[in-house]
C-alpha cells in the first residue's frame, strides 16, 4: 500500500476540537501524522499520530538554516506559507513514505484511503482537493526530489518566505505553477492546462470539503449542508444523502463559535465514536 504522511507544525495551544481531529486520524490507521508542536502530549494518542516537541523559535531557526534565508516571523500563521516546502524541510522524517501532505487542523477526516485510492495515487504527483487552486488545508505531494523542491520554481520564493507577513504562498504563487488563468472559461483553461507538464502531472478536483466559501456546492448553488455527521470514521452531512466525504474543513463555522474558541482547556478527550458538527459546535450522536 502506498505510504502517506501528513506534516503539520502547530504552536500555541491545542484548540477545543483537537480530540475530534485526533479521533478522525485514529480512524485512518494506514496514514501517519507528524505534528511539530509546543502544545504538549495528546492523551491516549493513536499510534499513527506523533507529536514532535519543539518550540516556535527552534522551528523557525531550522527553517532559516535549511532554506538559507532570514526567517523570523512573529506569528505561527506565517508557517502556512511554507507548506509546499515541508517535503524538503522534513525530508528525513518522510524518507519511508511515498507521499507527504500538508493539512490544517480545523477539519476532521473521513475515510482518506477511499478517496486517495491506489489507482488514483498512481496517476499523478500532486493532489489538490480544489479545482482551481492548491488546497492549502489539505494537499498530497509525491515524495521525490523534484516535487519536494518544486517551490523553488516560484520566482522570488526566498522573499516570500522571508517576509514576516502571510502571503498565502501555497494557494497563490505556488498554484500559478500549475494554473495560470484560473478564472478563464473552462475550455480555455483546460487548453492551457494541457500545455503545462506540471499541470498534467497534478490532479485538481473539487472534493467539496469546504462549504460556506466561494465555491458553489455540489448542486451548483450557494446552498450548503447545515450539519455534518462522523460515525466510526465515515463522514456525511444532512444534504447529500448517502454521499461520503474525505474530510470536512469547518473554517466557515468557526466564526459562529466565539465562546468555544475562547476556551483555554479541552473539556474532554473522550468523545465517543459518533458526533455531529453544526453552528453550535460539536455534539455526541447515538451510535
Amino acid at each position: 500500500m502506498t505510504r502517506i504522511c501528513f506534516l503539520i507544525p502547530y504552536f500555541g495551544r491545542w484548540p477545543f476540537w483537537m480530540p475530534y481531529f485526533v479521533e478522525s486520524c485514529r480512524a485512518n490507521p494506514g496514514i501517519q501524522w507528524i505534528l511539530y508542536s509546543d502544545c504538549g502530549a495528546i492523551p491516549a494518542c493513536p499510534e499513527n499520530v506523533e507529536v514532535r516537541p519543539t518550540t516556535f523559535a527552534d522551528y523557525c531557526a531550522m527553517v532559516a538554516k535549511k532554506l538559507e534565508i532570514h526567517f523570523a516571523p512573529t506569528s505561527p500563521y506565517k508557517l502556512c506559507d511554507l507548506k509546499p516546502a515541508f517535503g524538503y524541510l522534513h525530508a528525513e522524517d518522510i524518507q519511508d513514505f511515498d507521499f507527504w501532505g500538508f493539512s490544517d487542523i480545523d477539519l476532521v477526516y473521513g475515510q482518506l484511503r477511499e478517496y486517495f485510492s491506489e489507482s488514483r495515487l498512481a496517476k499523478h504527483h500532486l493532489f489538490s482537493t480544489h479545482e482551481r487552486r492548491v488546497s492549502g488545508h489539505l494537499c498530497l505531494i509525491r515524495n521525490d526530489e523534484k516535487w519536494n523542491n518544486l517551490f523553488r520554481q516560484v520566482e522570488n520564493w526566498r522573499d516570500a518566505f522571508s517576509n514576516t507577513a502571510h502571503e498565502a504562498f501555497d494557494e497563490d504563487a505556488f498554484t500559478r505553477l500549475f494554473i495560470k488563468r484560473k478564472n478563464w472559461p473552462n475550455v480555455l483553461r483546460q487548453y492551457l492546462d494541457a500545455l503545462n507538464p506540471l499541470r498534467r502531472d497534478a490532479e485538481f478536483f473539487e472534493a467539496y470539503s469546504t462549504p460556506y466559501g466561494r465555491v458553489p456546492w455540489i448542486n451548483g448553488k450557494k446552498e450548503f449542508p447545515q450539519t455534518w455527521f462522523w460515525r466510526d470514521g465515515i463522514l456525511s452531512n444532512d444534504m447529500d444523502a448517502q454521499r461520503t466525504f474525505p474530510y470536512f474543513h469547518f473554517i466557515g463555522l468557526k466564526g459562529l463559535w466565539p465562546h468555544l474558541m475562547a476556551q483555554t482547556d479541552i473539556p474532554s478527550w473522550d468523545i465517543g465514536p459518533a458526533w455531529k458538527i453544526d453552528r453550535n459546535g460539536f455534539a455526541p450522536l447515538n451510535h
